[in-house]
């Protein structure tokens, strides 16, 4: 008799600890010690703009003055929120009574009240700060007194004459459309699982980059002071040597050289996989371009056509990351998880963040934190190289 069937089988569930990231959570918290992106610096602009990350809703503006700001949404008055607010040269001010607010949260005026508001001072409205670099802007979400300095890339500064820094926000390397509906760790992992590469986006849906992406590597996995770190050799039919190094690191870096190789040497982007909040993430990528739209044009999935413009049979029958990762559920559930030899990198990723989780559980500073430009400047070994 046969009793292996799915019935009577043990409630799932997965790793809170690893996955959650609303404040209060130790994700949430160990993430907050970090700078992520909110946005393109386009995206500030005089229009207030919803903006939702870890799990918490702001508003993003730009004042007359050109400064970004991020603010908490509901007015610190009676509650109405910013979106439809008037931005002014001094901050933002709301619809209902009139309250102006400066870009760090002060109360500058409340026009109903005798003298414009004596005690105008005593009132802040929550507030994050931010910086701007790479065509992006950057927010800070955690304790003031261990805000960090913001790291700069060796990467993106070492620039050759004819190159200069795109952005991009339609969340290059998910596969999928802009805002992918799962947990981010479910993308974050995958960046050190380079045998899905020759299964999934080569064997199981034909070559989806080049072809010499569908040779099954050999990988050697390594734990950083950021992160993991995976090299893939490959021999290639003219006895050259391909050596794809690619890295995840913190908080969310995905430092990922192209699949499609148009070029050896070190990497040409970095994505930050941003945790919308638990079960919805984005990625944000700054790369190094010769040409406007040089980072768009690798959103093409199949035929020069984007994802949404597939059908549904093409994703079944031609799926990549996003039908992957996706098909894991909202947040994977780890209880029902077989590991194998060859998912080395995400139990060393695993195991590299369960660190850090303490290391902020007992007052310590998480890896990566800088507190000096010099510390904060940061060289990645990620790229692809042939060898001979």
């Amino acid at each position: 008799m046969d009793t292996g069937t799915a019935y009577g089988r043990p409630e799932p569930s997965y790793r809170e600890e690893l996955t959650c990231v609303r404040p209060g959570t130790p994700m949430g918290e160990l993430l907050r010690r970090y700078w992520h992106p909110v946005g393109l610096a386009t995206d500030a602009t005089t229009r207030p703009r919803r903006i939702r990350i870890l799990g918490e809703d702001l508003i993003l503006f730009r004042d007359g003055l050109g400064r970004p700001g991020l603010l908490y949404p509901r007015c610190a008055h009676r509650g109405t929120t910013l979106y439809y607010g008037k931005v002014e040269e001094r901050g933002i001010r709301c619809c209902y009574h009139g309250w102006l607010y400066d870009v760090n949260g002060h109360c500058l005026e409340q026009p109903c009240e005798p003298g414009g508001g004596p005690r105008r001072e005593r009132i802040r409205q929550p507030w994050y700060p931010l910086e701007e670099r790479y065509g992006l802007i950057f927010a800070y979400l955690g304790p003031p007194e261990k805000k960090p300095f913001l790291p700069r890339y060796e990467c993106l500064e070492a620039l050759q004459a004819d190159e200069f820094i795109e952005a991009d926000d339609s969340s290059i390397g998910s596969g999928g459309p802009p805002i992918v509906p799962c947990n981010w760790l479910q993308h974050w992992e995958n960046v050190v699982d380079p045998f899905h590469v020759p299964v999934l986006h080569g064997w199981f849906s034909g070559p989806q980059f080049v072809e010499q992406m569908g040779l099954m590597p050999e990988v050697s996995f390594e734990t950083t002071s950021l992160g993991v770190r995976v090299t893939s050799v490959r021999k290639l039919p003219d006895n050259t040597v391909h050596r794809r190094v690619t890295e995840a690191a913190m908080p969310t870096l995905r430092v990922v050289p192209s699949p499609r190789v148009g070029r050896y040497g070190k990497v040409e982007s970095i994505g930050w996989v941003l945790p919308i909040d638990d079960t919805h993430y984005r990625i944000y990528v700054a790369g190094r371009v010769t040409h406007n739209g040089e980072l768009a044009a690798m959103r093409s999935r199949m035929d020069n056509r984007l994802w949404h413009e597939l059908s549904e049979e093409e994703h079944r029958d031609f799926p990549g990351d996003y039908e992957a990762q996706t098909g894991q559920g909202e947040i994977t559930l780890h209880s029902e998880e077989h590991f194998g030899t060859t998912d080395k990198g995400v139990a060393f990723l695993r195991r590299f963040l369960e660190r850090q989780l303490r290391a902020v559980a007992q007052g310590s500073d998480p890896a990566g934190v800088a507190f000096s430009e010099e510390a904060a400047y940061t060289v990645f070994e990620a790229g692809n190289y042939l060898e001979q």
